[in-house]
């Protein structure tokens, strides 16, 4: 399969660890130290889900797009 795209969301909650969701992927819940390490946490947990839809033979949800090779992203950058 083509890669996939999904919009994410990572906050950070007041224990000082980051939460990932997202609603273009129900069951998608990462949480990690780091917003870096949440996401690459996300991006397994997506694909393990991504997986399991395909080997039940389940459509995925609509709003999981197939990556047209062009990605906007915010990023994170530390200030001093």
């Amino acid at each position: 399969m083509p890669e996939a795209i999904i919009r994410l969301h990572i906050e950070r909650l007041p224990e000082g660890v980051y939460l990932a969701t997202s609603d273009d992927l129900p069951g998608l819940i990462a949480q990690g130290r780091t917003v870096a390490e949440t996401m690459e946490i996300a991006q397994d947990v997506a694909r393990k889900l991504v997986e399991s839809f395909q080997e039940h033979g389940d459509p995925l949800p609509a709003a999981v797009r197939t990556f047209d090779g062009s990605l906007e992203l915010s990023l994170p950058v530390a200030t001093a």
